[in-house]
């Protein structure tokens, strides 16, 4: 059987942007640069990006070109003889079912705040009713399950239509559409009256905020968030590596992709701060920031019911473009594994995510007793848990030394494979640091989230 093809280069690059862009660019960055410092963390997040986010990313991508495979089989037609690489492809398949195991409850929630701000139920809501809503969203299993079942089918429907005909044309629209509307978004906050402190705040580093915050727990948040924004370790990236050709080298196209990740970062948080500021809200409100503060703020502004829906329209698309590459992934990985047509595969993960996806629904209800982590915590956290500071760093870590060890594929196929093609190439003199320190960062990584879930 032939393997499918992207239709083209920019379809390439705005499908693994759009599976990197997701929830965690446009409301975990947000909260994370109010949490930790503003200016100062921003430098940082992007230093960590080009040292070892970058790199992670072009060795998924050659591995999925150089195999042609799922994550599920890459390591079968890559691996030596007896080696036991291959374990780890059915770990990273693990962790595609369980990041969408909460993943698509999130997505749920933005799709109905969406139709909250769209049919006005916001409107002329005080502070404490705005926050009551959030509250009794998560209170009702029903309403939670309608929203998540609406984004799983829709996923899985576009999927099913074939990888240029239905994900690449869906994705390429929706991702312009969510570029246009968020630069909107960003010159209408940023033309809004007092919001000088905000620009300042989020662009330019306060060393008084450092001192506050400390410097080492800005470099921890933002090492972190620069690891877990390209979602890497899991496969995610390296399907769509496996459905492009020869012509770009690897290394260039995983700066495209790493830069347009970033971009939309950054322009969440020019949509984000300067109305903060300028409505007196603090920028440090945490994950509540866009389910809670946000739409006090839209309440204040001028349209602001406009406002509020073409902002929740843009992270419904940010979270479905995400959800889309995902289920991508896992369809392709059950097709190879039990030889299966495309649309059986979509057919049973529809089912499949469908009963996954219930324990974490009923975690904030009906099930808000079982709190896994501790006291506070619940069910939506541990699987967090599970792929953010468990699969993830360590899949990472599995690929590179994959890559550069003469245990695995190897630096010499590596470096052939990823260079291949017109483009921005990967210098030879890499060899050392990916070999021996990116790995040993991305344990750091792997450590440091542990030691903070668990201190």
């Amino acid at each position: 059987m032939q393997r499918e093809r992207l239709g083209s280069r920019l379809g390439f690059i705005l499908l693994s942007a759009g599976c990197a862009i997701g929830i965690g660019n446009v409301w975990k960055f947000p909260y994370m640069v109010g949490q930790y410092g503003g200016g100062a963390f921003l430098l940082i997040y992007i230093f960590f990006l080009a040292i070892f986010g970058i790199p992670v990313l072009a060795v998924e991508f050659a591995l999925g070109r150089a195999s042609q495979k799922s994550p599920a089989k890459l390591y079968y037609a890559l691996e030596p003889k007896k080696s036991k690489w291959h374990i780890h492809g059915y770990a990273a398949v693990a962790g595609n079912y369980l990041l969408m195991m909460f993943y698509t409850t999130v997505s749920g929630w933005i799709l109905t705040y969406f139709i909250y701000s769209a049919t006005g139920k916001f409107e002329g809501a005080s502070q404490s009713a705005v926050s009551g809503i959030f509250d009794s969203l998560k209170q009702s299993p029903t309403e939670m399950m309608i929203y998540t079942a609406i984004v799983i089918v829709i996923g899985f429907l576009v999927c099913s239509i074939g990888v240029q005909k239905g994900l690449e044309r869906v994705t390429k629209v929706m991702m312009i559409a969510l570029l246009v509307i968020m630069v909107v978004l960003a010159i209408n906050s940023i033309v809004t009256d007092k919001t000088g402190d905000g620009l300042k705040f989020y662009l330019v580093p306060n060393m008084d905020t450092v001192k506050e915050v400390g410097i080492w727990n800005i470099i921890v948040a933002a090492m972190n968030q620069a690891f877990f924004t390209l979602s890497l370790g899991i496969g995610n990236m390296a399907i769509f590596g496996s459905y492009i050709g020869k012509e770009r080298s690897l290394m260039g196209e995983a700066v495209n992709v790493a830069v347009l990740d970033t971009f939309v970062a950054f322009c969440s948080g020019l949509i984000i701060f300067p109305a903060c500021f300028a409505f007196g809200v603090q920028p440090d409100s945490g994950p509540s920031l866009i389910f809670i503060t946000l739409p006090n703020i839209f309440n204040n502004l001028p349209f602001g019911r406009l406002w509020g829906s073409l902002f929740f329209i843009f992270l419904t698309f940010a979270a479905l473009s995400t959800v889309f590459g995902v289920f991508e992934n896992i369809i392709c990985c059950v097709c190879e594994t039990f030889g299966i047509s495309r649309r059986k595969s979509c057919i049973i993960n529809c089912i499949l995510m469908l009963v996954l996806s219930i324990p974490c629904v009923l975690g904030f209800n009906l099930l808000s007793g079982i709190t896994p982590l501790g006291a506070g915590s619940n069910i939506m956290d541990f699987e967090d848990f599970l792929v953010s500071n468990i699969l993830l760093p360590l899949g990472a870590a599995v690929f590179v030394l994959f890559c550069t060890t003469r245990y695995g594929w190897g630096w010499k196929n590596f470096f052939n494979e990823v260079n291949t093609g017109k483009g921005l190439k990967l210098p030879a003199f890499m060899r050392k640091y990916m070999t021996f320190v990116l790995p040993a960062i991305i344990f750091a990584v792997f450590v440091i989230g542990i030691v903070n879930i668990f201190a």
